[in-house]
């Protein structure tokens, strides 16, 4: 088979699975299958990098940012819906429809939950995504094509289970769903940023994001519900428009239904609010439409909303409680987060009794305090938090809340580093933070333990038999082997690899202690720094740390913090007692070309980007993603973009493929610059 009709299998069997994924809602392979399939798509297309597509499903991961976003201009008006807030208005709606229609028989409608997301057009061109943008004003939205294209949901290129016309226009939805949400702010708020109000805030801000590599880090998903212009096709209802979307690999709302009359509309209303805070993802009402595109034309618009539509909005989820208590809970990365302790309320038709107070700052800006009356509002299954204080109802002896200066778990120092809003504990034994820990110590970029992953160490922690990553290799065969799904010979497996991944590198250690701020790179820039000696590094000072190019001020704190901390020396004494050993480090080779920094961009055709990187940092050079003052050398291939356009305007030096290769070789050779 050729290299081209690997790449192409691949992409069909890519884009197939996707189809199963967000389309079809049944998926046959794993999400680390389908990555693994993904890479084996990158790595081909890195070595081809002519037989790229822009349909391609590596094409996904963001372009080069926009200094603004343009304006696009809708061939037909993105229209705002009238409301209807209970049975009555919704019975009224249906009567000036039988009234505008001339009609006393009941009307067909179709009925979709509401979702609480961002609004957006897609275009496709002879079966191919040519440009996206929001609603904006329902005339003139913002260009986001880059974002767009990120999102994996929608299809770059269309199905052919149903000829494409020439020109299709759809809009949908961008949502995320709530465990998404929820895990996208937990991390947030563990890197000391600001969590997101909610779902639809983070994915209005998601979409605007002038980097769509940001954008394509996301969890962002779309369902999609209408049609704009079409051409060479035509359609008799808006429910045949939404049995065709699929075929074309669109995502449409499973749970969209087609009814007659205006009890069926009510009931759907009804049933539909009654389930809100057991669907994945947010709604926040019902939209109804007249399905027979006929007699939408014939029912109009009345000013910028339409007469054949409507959307029915449910009740706001807020109510009020009191502040019992404040509580802290301890997450996985040692971040300290107050919780409320409320007295128990309904929301939404679920009693909640906690709120996330998120952190001091927060505490401290909204003037929370324990016996205060409050105001929460409860977004789907995600833990509730407070909305503001009621203070006209605060009682005399309410209690200012400080976080505690000892973690509540493991009763150790907790710290909070000048410019952060988190506090933390840095215990790498704080029972709190034991299994998230030991998973990134063994994960593949860090000591690489194959067969070390989550529901292992789950049961190993559970059982007790795991307490910190030191921990890791005092195991034995025959504790893995009395493990639930775990015989002699997987047991043998996993104390081989333990034993492996004894023999690491410096850099993959560093990374794996999970060192606050210390991540990949620099990890091995610390590597460098200190040629490979651990030692060296635990006894190191600020000024010597500042003085590595890339390591700043908080970054040198925290490492320093780190080492001096008595629990975090001890376990790194256990690791190294059994026997953790460091491959040497080899030193760049003394060149002229030290301390520059090249960047890298277009289709690279004679070495790829990884490639690339290893031949500037043998020779003390470092590869940097973005183009910018410090820059010294572009090297750009074919279709070199907005990087080049960059490098120009900073007078940076730019080099073909050709020129870089002869750098090296005359580096090689000579050891001085051409």
């Amino acid at each position: 088979m050729s290299v081209a009709e690997k790449i192409s299998r691949l992409r069909k069997t890519l884009l197939e699975h996707n189809r199963r994924y967000y389309v079809e809602d049944d998926p046959i392979i794993s999400d680390a299958e389908y990555d693994r399939l993904l890479r084996d798509l990158e790595e081909l297309e890195k070595r081809h990098p002519e037989l790229i597509t822009p349909d391609s499903p590596t094409q996904r991961v963001g372009a080069a940012p926009l200094k603004a976003f343009g304006s696009i201009t809708h061939r037909q008006p993105l229209l705002s819906l009238a409301n209807a807030m209970n049975e009555e208005e919704i019975y009224a709606f249906d009567a000036s429809v039988k009234k505008g229609l001339e009609l006393e028989t009941d009307i067909d409608y179709v009925a979709e939950p509401k979702l609480d997301g961002l609004a957006v057009e897609l275009v496709y061109e002879n079966g191919y995504f040519a440009y996206g943008s929001t609603r904006g004003d329902g005339t003139t939205g913002e260009d986001i094509t880059q974002n767009l294209r990120t999102i994996r949901a929608i299809p770059l290129k269309l199905r052919d289970d149903l000829t494409p016309p020439q020109l299709l226009e759809v809009r949908g939805e961008v949502f995320m769903n709530k465990v998404d949400f929820e895990k996208m702010n937990t991390r947030r708020l563990e890197r000391g940023e600001a969590p997101f109000a909610n779902p639809r805030n983070a994915s209005a801000g998601s979409l605007r994001q002038l980097d769509a590599r940001i954008t394509a880090g996301r969890p962002l998903r779309i369902y999609c519900y209408s049609k704009g212009h079409i051409t060479d096709m035509a359609f008799t209802s808006h429910h045949e428009f939404l049995a065709a979307l699929p075929r074309w690999g669109f995502p449409v709302n499973p749970l969209i239904e087609r009814g007659r009359g205006a009890e069926f509309l009510v009931d759907f209303f009804h049933r539909m609010e009654a389930r809100r805070n057991e669907l994945p993802y947010e709604i926040d009402g019902v939209v109804f439409k007249v399905d027979s595109l006929a007699q939408q034309d014939q029912l109009g618009v009345r000013s910028r909303n339409p007469r054949w539509a409507i959307a029915g909005k449910f009740k706001a989820q807020q109510v009020t409680t009191v502040v019992n208590d404040i509580e802290v809970q301890v997450g996985r990365t040692g971040a300290l987060t107050p919780v409320a302790k409320l007295a128990p309320v309904t929301v939404g038709g679920v009693v909640v009794s906690n709120a996330t107070l998120h952190n001091q700052d927060e505490i401290r800006r909204k003037d929370i305090r324990i016996g205060d009356t409050v105001l929460i509002q409860r977004a789907g299954d995600v833990i509730p938090e407070v909305v503001k204080v009621i203070t006209a109802k605060r009682p005399p002896n309410a209690k200012v809340y400080l976080l505690p200066d000892d973690c509540p778990v493991c009763g150790h120092r907790v710290s909070r580093p000048e410019g952060e809003v988190v506090a933390r504990c840095q215990n790498m034994a704080c029972p709190a933070q034991v299994k998230g820990r030991i998973e990134h110590f063994a994960a593949k970029n860090c000591l690489n333990i194959e067969g070390f992953g989550v529901k292992l160490v789950d049961q190993l922690v559970e059982k007790k038999l795991l307490s910190d990553v030191a921990g890791i290799y005092e195991l034995t065969r025959a504790q893995l082997a009395g493990l639930e799904r775990m015989g002699e010979k997987s047991a043998a497996n996993i104390i081989a690899e333990i034993e492996k991944s004894k023999k690491t590198t410096l850099a993959r250690f560093i990374f794996a202690l999970g060192i606050r701020n210390v991540g990949e790179h620099a990890a091995k820039l610390l590597e460098q720094a200190f040629s490979g000696d651990l030692d060296r590094l635990r006894r190191t000072s600020f000024d010597e740390l500042i003085a590595i190019p890339e390591i700043g001020d908080i970054m040198a704190q925290s490492i320093l913090d780190f080492f001096a901390d008595a629990s975090n020396a001890g376990i790194i004494d256990r690791l190294l007692a059994q026997g953790i050993t460091f491959k040497a480090v080899l030193k760049p080779e003394s060149s002229a070309l030290a301390g520059k920094t090249f960047v890298f961009t277009g289709s690279l055709e004679k070495f790829s980007r990884s490639e690339a990187k290893v031949m500037v940092e043998k020779r003390g050079a470092r590869a940097s993603g973005s183009v910018s003052s410090k820059t010294d050398y572009l090297v750009a291939g074919p279709g070199a973009g907005s990087k080049l356009a960059r490098a120009r305007e900073l007078g940076i030096r730019i080099l073909s493929e050709a020129e870089f290769l002869q750098m090296i070789k005359n580096q090689m050779s000579e050891g001085a610059m051409p």
